[in-house]
């Protein structure tokens, strides 16, 4: 054991204390989170990262994802292989590939923590946009869907291209489509400058028909700086969905911020694809709230939805619904849950839900301009 812990990985195992300490000061200090890391370490180690991992035009973490496993496997084997024949060293060596184990852990949990994790501290987006988030009553959340509900008919009918049922289509290629969220997103950070910087475009994911298996959308890796976007959902949702994980990109981490955020860049689209799918992302989660609030109030509104914007809600449900309740979506949910209640979203997964508080000052301050 003792020539064990003389080995030079063993200073690794002090990134695991050191991880600890950096999340119990981002905890106690939003200030040190937000002034020190946000604004300064993250904005510029990011833009780092992100600048060579755009060089490729695929995602280099989808490729990681797929190789590291057979990575492991080899190397667990190769391990056990060792084991059974050295006799003499057996004892050593398994705790030799415990240590390198533990120190992997403590390496990748460190990355975490400096590339992401910290963001989950910081200062609320509503501490840039000015917007006072407060409760609010159900006929301000019906006049809020209401109103999105008006632009989704509007912005639908300015679409052009449908497929033979009839359902919203994009007009343009998935890597020009990323080429426009960066720029929707680079138009709104002159209004927000906290989200400006070099951070290259969304990814679409080459095995995004096995990413539905997990009901993931998209997903944002710190270690390589990348926003991945399963480009094998219905088509309305990929816009604010490249724009929610380009949110994730730029260090608000939390859902219903990431959410929000999109529908403000996709409103800063010159593209009404860009825009209709933005707006849709915030009718239907106004829309959800209303529904859990005063159901008869949603199906008024509902019944004003254009027929076509109906079509392409009901082509949304037909594609996941082939994807509930497998083996692989339940893992993927129960995953997705634990880690956004460890990351200080207490509400797990219902998180999601909270982007109408924000969606409902912003009404209300654009109410009072007018």
């Amino acid at each position: 054991m003792k020539k064990i812990f003389k080995l030079k990985r063993v200073y690794l195992l002090c990134f695991l204390p050191l991880s600890y300490l950096l999340i119990y000061t981002a905890k106690q200090s939003s200030g040190f989170a937000e002034k020190f890391y946000a604004i300064h370490v993250y904005k510029w180690l990011s833009q780092g990262i992100a600048m060579v991992t755009n060089v490729f035009p695929f995602s280099l973490a989808e490729l990681c994802i797929l190789v590291l496993p057979i990575l492991f496997l080899f190397l667990l084997i190769r391990f056990f292989i060792h084991i059974i024949r050295d006799r003499e060293n057996r004892v050593e060596r398994f705790w030799k590939g415990i240590l390198n184990l533990i120190c992997v852990i403590s390496a990748a949990l460190f990355l975490f923590v400096i590339l992401a994790g910290i963001n989950y501290y910081r200062y609320p987006f509503s501490h840039y946009s000015n917007l006072e988030v407060r409760d609010s009553s159900v006929q301000e959340l019906y006049a809020l869907t209401k109103s999105l509900a008006m632009d989704a008919n509007q912005l639908r009918e300015m679409t052009e291209a449908t497929d033979e049922n009839g359902v919203f289509q994009l007009s343009m290629g998935m890597y020009e489509l990323a080429e426009q969220a960066a720029e929707a997103m680079a138009a709104l950070s002159k209004e927000y400058p906290v989200l400006g910087g070099n951070y290259g475009t969304p990814k679409p994911v080459l095995s995004s028909s096995l990413m539905s298996y997990t009901e993931i959308t998209g997903i944002f890796i710190p270690y390589t700086m990348e926003a991945n976007v399963n480009v094998a959902i219905p088509d309305y949702s990929i816009p604010s969905t490249m724009l929610h994980e380009l949110a994730h990109l730029r260090g608000f981490m939390r859902e219903d911020e990431a959410n929000f955020i999109a529908y403000l860049a996709g409103m800063k689209s010159d593209h009404p694809e860009i825009q209709y799918s933005s707006t849709m992302l915030a009718l239907i989660t106004s829309g959800n709230a209303l529904y859990d609030e005063d159901a008869s109030l949603y199906f008024e509104i509902r019944d004003q939805y254009s027929e076509e914007v109906i079509n392409d809600i009901r082509a949304n449900a037909r594609y996941w619904q082939q994807y509930e309740d497998t083996v692989i979506s339940t893992m993927s949910n129960r995953m997705n849950d634990t880690y956004l209640k460890v990351n200080a979203q207490s509400d797990g997964v219902k998180s999601y839900g909270r982007m109408v508080d924000l969606l409902l000052a912003k009404y209300r301050e654009d109410n009072r301009k007018e």
